[in-house]
């Protein structure tokens, strides 16, 4: 790995956080927070800035980043971004112990929603300085698409390892490219990002219920599929049917390939039921929607309508991987909150700001079960594996069950080791797939009306490396760990 290169970049991340946290230094002061606030993401940002700063001048140089160096750009890029965007929170003292401020700061920067808050001194969310929360969102919307792709389309010259820093940090398996050069197609994305942003913040404003301030907070959240926000019930607090179809429609987008959505804004909207992965996406939610509605019509709600309701939302915010909630899921049928947890291994479209496996992912698996079992039967059969009308190649379904079968190693060793630190079996398992999947609440102690704040120090480091492990799925961060990594 060349580190002078790799730090290099990671300083111009690092500067790029720090001046995010300026901004929100700025706007804690519009909103005439405590002191304590606005000190705290002031002198946080300065710290980050002069630190980029100074990295950036001690690393200068030509920029020449090779595959191996991309890996490294991206892991570290994000564990610098979560060390320094834990500085506010500390400072501040919303969450003064510095490993459950870098829990929570990872957990937004990896679109995970999994919190520490309320706690300590502010038992509600709503006691929390405005200007903390809106840094707390905004690190959701800054890892939704990317921090690191976000450098590629405002940067230029890093246009010739941008494509090392796109494949090392985009979700999935493959890497759509909208146009020839990558630092256009990272633009592209953006812009079609920002774009369902700004609507959504508009919808959501107009909807009634939400200021200004719950709008931009809660879109961040939901078009980077983190659930992050403003209420200590979540969206719940709103009681809205308007707000959780506007957000339920929201979470669906996300949770989809964006250059679907690119393709769709260029007039050709009929990709998206061309693709299969989407087929399947859009198929898979509808037939759980429908499942949940009906188990918990009369066990839990009298009316259908707000079964039905329930359900889409619940069904679509854990898909998607984001991790809202409008209900307490823990108290629904045991068969409700099983197909739950089996949607926490799905996830999101490749491509998409959704976390979890990826639905290509577990098609092409599914597909290869069938193959093999067909391949038994008759041995001097050639067989394919096909995604639509176009063949699989072999070396990506060798990939794909090679990561399938990391992410249930990971899973099922970190769930061992999460049973010293949670009270029962189902907050270990399911702590560790909403942190591996990037979800965010689990079952039971960490329920949708609980949180993380319980649980010891040494168990929130593992739950914190599982939310990078996820995020940046797997091989990314696992590379680190071969000493041939490091060598020249």
């Amino acid at each position: 790995m060349n580190k002078r290169t790799v730090f290099h970049i990671v300083s111009i991340v690092t500067l790029v956080i720090g001046i995010a946290m300026g901004i929100c230094a700025i706007l804690s002061y519009y909103w005439h927070d405590p002191a304590s606030a606005q000190f705290s993401l002031l002198i946080s940002s300065l710290i980050t800035a002069i630190f980029a700063i100074t990295l950036m001048f001690l690393t200068r140089g030509d920029i020449n980043l090779s595959r191996r160096d991309g890996f490294g750009v991206v892991t570290f890029g994000w564990i610098f971004a979560a060390f320094f965007g834990a500085l506010p929170y500390i400072i501040s003292g919303v969450i003064p112990h510095p490993i459950a401020a870098f829990f929570e700061t990872m957990s937004g920067f990896t679109t995970t929603g999994a919190s520490v808050l309320p706690a300590g001194n502010y038992p509600l969310l709503e006691d929390i300085p405005r200007g903390i929360l809106f840094w707390r969102a905004l690190t959701h919307w800054f890892g939704g698409m990317g921090v690191l792709v976000l450098c590629v389309a405002i940067l230029p010259f890093l246009g010739v390892g941008g494509m090392q820093l796109y494949r090392a940090e985009m979700p999935g398996p493959s890497k759509d490219r909208l146009t020839p050069r990558i630092t256009t197609t990272a633009k592209l994305l953006w812009g079609v990002y920002a774009l369902l942003t700004l609507l959504e913040i508009l919808l959501l404003k107009f909807a009634g219920k939400m200021n200004w301030f719950d709008s931009f907070c809660h879109t961040f959240a939901t078009m980077a599929t983190g659930g992050f926000s403003t209420r200590t019930s979540s969206v719940g607090a709103y009681d809205s049917a308007i707000i959780d179809y506007i957000i339920i429609v929201f979470m669906f987008l996300a949770g989809v390939n964006f250059s679907l959505h690119y393709h769709a804004l260029t007039g050709k909207a009929g990709r998206y039921f061309k693709d299969p992965e989407f087929r399947f996406y859009f198929l898979f939610l509808l037939a759980c929607s429908l499942f949940l509605t009906f188990n918990i019509w009369g066990p839990v709600y009298d009316e259908f309508g707000i079964s039905l309701r329930t359900s889409l939302f619940q069904a679509t915010s854990i898909l998607t991987t984001t991790g809202f909630a409008t209900a307490d899921f823990d108290i629904w049928p045991q068969s409700s909150r099983m197909l739950l947890v089996l949607m926490m291994f799905v996830g999101g479209c490749a491509g998409s700001t959704g976390g979890g496996m990826k639905v290509v992912r577990i098609m092409i698996m599914w597909k290869k079960m069938i193959k093999e079992i067909r391949q038994f039967m008759r041995p001097q059969a050639v067989l394919q594996i096909k995604l639509g009308t176009k063949p699989v190649e072999t070396e990506v379904v060798s990939n794909i069950a090679a990561f399938f079968t990391i992410f249930i190693i990971i899973f099922v060793l970190a769930s061992f080791l999460m049973t010293f630190f949670t009270p029962d079996l189902i907050t270990a398992s399911t702590s560790v797939i909403a942190t591996l999947g990037n979800i965010g609440p689990g079952l039971n102690a960490v329920g949708a009306t609980q949180n993380y704040a319980a649980i010891p120090v040494t168990g929130q480091i593992i739950l914190t490396l599982c939310m990078l492990l996820g995020r940046l799925e797997l091989y990314t961060v696992l590379i680190l760990f071969l000493p041939s990594f490091w060598k020249k």
